[in-house]
């Protein structure tokens, strides 16, 4: 059983930047994709950025992030790992809760698969991310 916690929220000022963590835990699959989703009320939930853990690493990243933000990936061993999310230039627009989220994934996914929310199957509890115009 796969378990998400995210840190790393909080608020800053437009321009800024912030690191958001998620420690993932419980991964007995040999590959997953992880990501970072976010989602402010009246909107659906985008995908910001996200990677496959098995051979080739790929990335994926949501347009309107691009450039900005950056994913990264700690393994502490083989079934625990924190991921990260690297996110500068800063928004007003940027403002969201952020999720971590996972789902094992045997075989490199096409890039869009992996801004999916429907393809992921646990998710953390969210980072409040404020971004003061």
């Amino acid at each position: 059983q796969v378990q998400l916690a995210e840190s790393g929220g909080g608020s800053v000022q437009a321009g800024g930047s912030l690191r958001l963590s998620c420690t993932a835990s419980g991964l007995y699959h040999s590959s997953y994709q992880l990501g970072w989703f976010r989602h402010t009320p009246g909107k659906e939930r985008e995908g910001v950025a996200a990677i496959y853990t098995g051979g080739g690493g790929m990335t994926a990243y949501g347009d309107s992030v691009k450039g900005r933000f950056t994913i990264s990936r700690v393994s502490k061993d083989k079934y625990e790992s924190t991921l990260y999310l690297e996110m500068g230039s800063l928004e007003p627009e940027d403002s969201a809760m952020y999720y971590c989220a996972a789902t094992p994934r045997r075989g490199s996914p096409p890039r869009w698969q992996l801004l999916r929310p429907d393809e992921y199957d646990t998710w953390g509890p969210g980072t409040r991310v404020t971004v003061d115009a």
